[in-house]
């Protein structure tokens, strides 16, 4: 059955259940109301995949069926977002969408939510496996970062033995510079990480210059690169960053310097958001790694569905039985144009 198939059967069947779930503040009729959490809605992935999330599941809307969903913004900041989850439970959330903001301290969540028997679809920011185990009611949807980053390198690598004129100076080595997400953040650490040992193992010699903390965020990445182009100067000839952002970031700094074409470096981001493929398209960014948003937020829509209605969710695919993953693909200028024509996943 497809993924459209398995939530519309769901939404349908479980019609008077959502009554029941709902409690109160619900709209009258068939209707439900899910709350989204999200870390910092100036993440330009995390906000697509959300518009993309309430896209799909408001397809939906339809024979006076309602789908009503809250998205609140924590800017950052866990006690912030403890306090909406509260607020959204309060307010008769039927299911919770929740991109924490610190991955490792869900408990609060957790207890708040399972006081009230509603369960939790954790997305992008993946809690630790000991606290998905706290309760039945937890799932998690998202990607592998071992992948992303390894594409990355291979992205990277490929590019370098297909242009050796990458190593400007000559020496045999890449001089490279790494912008990092927030520091100890687990995908931050092992998109470096594979990034970095799969380029090694293609057989490319490495020389690390320095990196930056620059939080996913394309202005700090801006300063962050800017400071290390004033250490380094010409010496840099490869950017890695663990999302499109902060590459978009590195390439406001070299444009800020009005630095020559010759002098620049290769850049390689993460994420395949619509700014960046179209920095991969106009030969700005060499490559990036498309974090499937789409089949994400589709993921997300159907189990939200069957969470609610109990309709569904054997025919989804999970893992160790809470969890999705929708796997990453590579990106450059060839292929850039079919990833901005994405829109919605595949059916089956």
């Amino acid at each position: 059955m497809s993924r459209k198939n398995i939530l519309r059967a769901a939404l349908t069947a479980g019609a008077a259940a959502l009554l029941t779930a709902c409690g109160r503040g619900q709209p009258e009729g068939e209707s439900f109301r899910v709350g989204v959490a999200c870390y910092d809605k100036s993440d330009t992935f995390i906000n697509s995949l959300v518009e993309s999330y309430k896209e799909q599941l408001g397809e939906y809307q339809e024979d006076g069926r309602t789908v009503s969903v809250t998205v609140m913004d924590a800017a950052g900041l866990q006690r912030t977002q403890n306090d909406q989850i509260k607020e959204l439970l309060e307010a008769g959330c039927s299911v919770l969408c929740v991109n924490l903001v610190d991955r490792t301290d869900p408990s609060e969540i957790i207890d708040s939510a399972r006081d009230r028997d509603v369960p939790i679809i954790f997305f992008n920011r993946e809690p630790v496996a000991e606290d998905m185990l706290q309760w039945s009611g937890l799932y998690y949807v998202g990607a592998y970062a071992e992948q992303s980053g390894t594409m990355q390198g291979e992205l990277a690598a490929e590019a370098i033995k297909e242009n050796p004129e990458i190593d400007r100076n000559g020496d045999g080595k890449i001089q490279y510079v790494v912008l990092e997400g927030e520091p100890g953040h687990q995908d931050a650490i092992i998109r470096t990480e594979n990034a970095v040992d799969t380029l090694k193992q293609n057989d490319i010699r490495l020389e690390k210059l320095s990196y930056g903390i620059a939080n996913w965020s394309r202005a700090q990445a801006q300063n962050r690169m800017t400071q290390m182009i004033g250490q380094y100067k010409d010496q840099i000839e490869l950017v890695l960053a663990n999302n499109d952002d902060m590459i978009l970031g590195a390439l406001d700094a070299y444009a800020a310097l009005n630095t020559p074409g010759d002098a620049m470096p290769v850049f390689f981001g993460i994420d395949g958001t619509d700014v960046g493929l179209e920095a991969v398209l106009d030969g700005r960014m060499a490559g990036t790694v498309y974090n499937d948003k789409e089949g994400q937020a589709g993921a997300m829509a159907t189990l939200t569905a069957a969470l609610i209605t109990g309709e569904g969710m054997d025919e989804i695919a999970f893992e160790n039985e809470r969890y999705i993953y929708l796997p990453y693909e590579k990106v450059t200028i060839e292929n850039a144009g079919e990833f901005q024509n994405r829109k919605l996943p595949a059916e089956n």
